[in-house]
């Protein structure tokens, strides 16, 4: 008996071709990404469009292609174009119209960049529509990805710092040295102010220097090959530094190949060991696992992305959320401060909340907190504290701390008396002198009104939530679709970046 097989025929022709409609099924993505931007208002997309020389690609098509290829896990413009040729889904997105990587790339790098936001705002409202998000309660994180420059790159703002001091004290150096050996009438009685060197000024100095110690026998042949190093490289590295220091803009470090990019901690391996590379500080705010806002940073530290962050979220839908769940990375004088004005209600842990909660389960942090000094009583009527001896810890001191942020915050420290042979002395500090202890009573009064928040019926529903809704976003975008490193480089076209994976994570969440 033979084996039988259906025909097949590669010769033979189709009477009535189907159509690539056809071939796509009613309920594929696709079709949901498809029907979303057809009812987007394109017309700021449009205006990056010139209406002189050759036609171009619709925009229309171009941003169904791009949303769909992030969908897809396809980020490189030139295997977008690939796809525009091969994938059937593509092809029906695109009419078969096939667009070349350099097309791509300037789309997404020239065209979208400053249409994008409001796309994104567009898509958003069309969710809250069908009332998959309220954009009233929102769950704030943030992640660290890792930018495409190169990791051993670095630039760091205290090694600049160093270098311009070690600077200072070469010139200072040689110019007592050539002092101490010059004629009288090269003398100067007024020595050069090192403390604000310029460019000017070391030249100045490195001219006088040398000039002293050209013809003079006194002067070392090692003195006088340094003084000429100092002529002809001090005012040079001076001037690197200073356009060095202008890139950091206040940041501790940045990268050769990516200036916009800072040296973070990175949770690389199983072990959740850190390493340092350049990257950005992605923060979201979520809603049923929608994102709703997203910001770019620079900063490593999540506590200063906030106020930029509610700006944005602001700037994109003219309002603000009624509340705001967020772990301890966020919760600072000036953050409770910022929330409470725009009447937003601050579901935000401070960083011994947990702590206070005994949810850590250390014993070491257990026996510790008797003698911390939230667990010391304190007098807010004649304000002073009661230390764990029961002797009263009056204040000594009233002063102002300023942040990175030029936020401004006023504290006051306690002093305790006769420290000096108290009994459980090692237990309470370790200090030789009498124990002193800081309060903030601006701060104090926010955590008490954070804490009455979190512990309340709705706040513990919030944290709970907060696990469950703001981070298997992150986990889904860097684990499960493998985006753990940007491929572009730069602020503005990196934050677009990451604006296509939320675009692309919020309409896949709709279609499933």
């Amino acid at each position: 008996m033979s084996h039988k097989f259906k025909t097949y025929n590669q010769q033979q022709n189709w009477l009535f071709p189907p159509s690539i409609e056809e071939l796509i099924p009613q309920d594929h993505p696709v079709r949901i990404v498809n029907g979303i931007i057809e009812h987007l208002d394109l017309k700021p997309l449009i205006k990056a469009y010139s209406k002189d020389g050759q036609p171009s690609y619709h925009p229309k098509m171009m941003l169904k292609v791009m949303v769909y290829a992030y969908m897809d896990n396809t980020y490189s413009s030139r295997k977008i174009e690939k796809a525009m040729r091969e994938n059937i889904n593509f092809m029906w997105l695109s009419n078969r119209q096939v667009a070349d990587h350099n097309t791509i790339a300037r789309f997404r790098s020239t065209k979208l960049k400053g249409a994008f936001k409001d796309i994104f705002r567009q898509v958003v409202l069309l969710l809250a529509e069908e009332g998959l998000v309220a954009l009233k309660e929102v769950y704030t994180d943030g992640t660290k990805i890792e930018s495409a420059a190169g990791r051993y790159t670095f630039v760091w703002g205290n090694a600049i710092k160093t270098r311009k001091e070690k600077m200072v004290q070469q010139l200072e150096e040689m110019w007592e040295y050539a002092q101490s050996i010059a004629d009288d009438e090269d003398k100067d009685p007024t020595p050069p102010d090192f403390k604000k060197v310029g460019k000017e000024k070391v030249e100045q100095t490195a001219r006088k220097i040398n000039k002293i110690l050209k013809g003079n026998d006194k002067a070392t042949a090692k003195a006088k090959a340094k003084a000429r190093y100092i002529k002809k490289n001090f005012a040079a590295n001076l001037e690197k530094y200073g356009q060095q220091e202008k890139l950091l803009a206040g940041r501790n470090s940045y990268s050769k190949t990516d200036p916009d990019a800072t040296f973070m901690r990175m949770k690389d391996d199983h072990m959740q060991n850190g390493q340092l590379k350049p990257g950005y500080n992605v923060q979201i705010s979520s809603e049923d696992q929608f994102i709703v806002n997203y910001t770019v940073h620079q900063q490593t530290n999540d506590l200063h992305t906030l106020r930029p962050h509610l700006e944005n979220y602001q700037y994109l839908y003219q309002s603000l959320p009624e509340s705001l769940t967020a772990d301890a990375g966020y919760g600072s004088q000036e953050n409770y401060e910022l929330l409470s004005n725009k009447g937003i209600n601050a579901y935000v842990k401070f960083n011994t909340f947990d702590w206070e909660q005994n949810k850590t389960g250390k014993k070491k942090k257990k026996n510790a907190s008797t003698f911390h000094r939230d667990q010391l009583h304190y007098n807010e009527k004649e304000d002073y504290y009661v230390c764990p001896m029961g002797q009263r810890m009056d204040k000594i001191f009233e002063g102002k701390k300023t942040a990175k942020s030029g936020y401004k915050q006023t504290y006051s420290k306690y002093r305790a008396k006769n420290c000096k042979g108290c009994p459980i002395r090692g237990a309470c500090f370790k200090g030789k002198n009498e124990r002193v202890v800081e309060r903030n009573h601006i701060l104090e009064h926010y955590k008490k009104k954070a804490r009455e928040y979190l512990l309340s019926v709705i706040g513990q529903a919030k944290l709970k939530k907060r696990t469950a809704d703001v981070e298997p976003v992150f986990a889904h975008v860097k684990h499960n679709r493998n985006f753990k490193r940007f491929t572009h480089r730069g602020l503005d076209k990196v934050e677009l970046e990451f604006g296509l994976h939320a675009l692309a994570h919020n309409i896949r969440k709709k279609s499933a």
